[in-house]
């Protein structure tokens, strides 16, 4: 069976060619329903081989076929070693044509034996996926037309190894800090308590996003660990860089943070980056979390702190625990379904992170969140509508705080915030997804491109 999946993006083909060379391409085109992990990227698409790896340790791995490379036309791929490549058959033609609209039409062709049916999501998925950030990427240029590097702490978190793939498909160098001894020239050692002088060395701009999960039963324990993980590390990475000012050191330096600010029981008051702090830990926590960039502001640092919803992806976070309930036909709201979800998709948080790196106009608390906040019942049916399943098993609201004790229930599961992007919107930002139905079609590949 030959599969085939076509699309016309609006790029040049040359650079459609060329995005797909770039590190982080396998992994921006990664469908994120799927249970797999990327274990090694292809370092060409002439002769490289990219590593897939399943639960279980098995390994599908990707050969490119030398013979087949003819830039910027085409390029292709077999899958190789065994056991998969005994029972399964694979070879995929990656094909770009110029298109008489001036873009460029991407065609797919898989020889496989694998069921069209699995294919089709996938690929949607991934023409999708390709045409907004080839978009993200021209929209970029409008902030900063040169390749920056960028230092990251937290590359290998959920929103880390997003983040990182987006920077690197579009052109530029990140830098991952990390706790460990560096593995590859493109890390380098961070101490938390004491970074080193050097640290950020020809860095033109820090993100950082490391932290302890809030996800945890809300003890004196977890929560202290969630504090000095957070504001510490972060004083020390703004006095570090308001150290080198004027001296190699980052111009902007992005923070994450949270909708916490706000307290968990707002209700219909709509939530600007200009409304009162709420009460409870949360609020506690991110502003001391955020005054902690002060050092780097006050040395002229241009600071950014992402004050982030509730991310989207069934590939971890709050979607992704409850993604397998709601494909199974066991999902539903959680509580009485009456509170505000303020939520963003995964790619549009990158996209965030971007523009805080490239623009120079933004500054201060962005909330980082789509345009429109949806009540938990809505999010709970949209989600069935997408997977095609019933939402009949409300989940009470005492059955979060078995997992997080009542204080972590009411401040992350049940927390009812409306909040707005605000200053995002007043910049003119694009949303990828600013409605919750065409995110969640989008991350489960259940609509095609246009």
């Amino acid at each position: 069976m030959v599969f085939r999946y076509e699309s016309v993006v609006p790029a040049p083909r040359d650079e459609v060619f060329a995005w797909h060379g770039r590190p982080g391409a396998f992994a921006r085109l990664s469908p994120p329903w799927q249970p797999v992990r990327l274990t090694a990227e292809a370092d060409s698409l002439r002769d490289g081989v990219a590593v897939l790896t399943f639960p279980g340790g098995m390994r599908w791995v990707a050969a490119h076929l030398p013979e087949r490379y003819d830039p910027p036309r085409r390029f292709a791929d077999r899958l190789a070693g065994r056991p998969l490549s005994a029972v399964l058959s694979w070879t995929h033609a990656h094909e770009f044509e110029e298109d008489e609209s001036g873009g460029t039409r991407v065609i797919d062709r898989i020889a496989t034996s694998v069921p069209d049916a699995v294919l089709r999501p996938v690929f949607a998925y991934r023409h999708a996926q390709l045409a907004d950030d080839l978009a993200a990427l021209e929209r970029s240029r409008a902030w900063s037309d040169r390749p920056v590097t960028v230092a990251v702490t937290g590359s290998g978190g959920l929103i880390g190894r997003n983040l990182c793939a987006l920077l690197t498909t579009s052109g530029h160098r990140v830098v991952r800090l990390v706790r460990h001894d560096p593995r590859d020239a493109g890390e380098r050692r961070w101490d938390p308590a004491a970074p080193a002088p050097d640290l950020l060395d020809g860095v033109d701009a820090l993100v950082h996003l490391a932290g302890e999960s809030l996800f945890g039963r809300f003890t004196d324990r977890h929560k202290d660990a969630v504090r000095d993980s957070r504001v510490g590390p972060t004083r020390a990475l703004a006095e570090l860089a308001a150290a080198r000012v004027g001296d190699g050191g980052p111009g902007v330096l992005v923070t994450a943070s949270a909708i916490g600010y706000y307290g968990p029981d707002r209700g219909d008051e709509v939530l600007t980056e200009d409304s009162p702090r709420g009460d409870g830990f949360l609020a506690d926590l991110v502003a001391d979390w955020e005054a902690a960039t002060g050092p780097a502001a006050a040395a002229g640092v241009r600071c950014v702190q992402v004050r982030t919803g509730i991310v989207q992806t069934p590939a971890g976070g709050a979607l992704g625990l409850q993604y397998p309930l709601f494909a199974a036909g066991l999902g539903g709201r959680l509580g009485h379904g009456r509170q505000w979800r303020a939520w963003i998709g995964a790619d549009d948080l990158s996209d965030v992170y971007l523009r805080a790196i490239l623009d120079e106009d933004l500054s201060g608390p962005v909330n980082a969140v789509a345009p429109h906040p949806v009540r938990e019942a809505d999010h709970a049916r949209a989600l069935a509508r997408t997977l095609r399943r019933p939402a009949l098993l409300p989940v009470p609201g005492w059955a979060p705080a078995v997992l997080l004790g009542r204080e972590g229930a009411d401040e992350v599961a049940l927390a009812d915030q409306r909040v707005v992007p605000t200053r995002l919107l007043a910049a003119g930002h694009r949303f990828r997804y600013p409605y919750l139905e065409g995110a969640l079609a989008h991350l489960f590949g259940r609509t095609a491109p246009v």
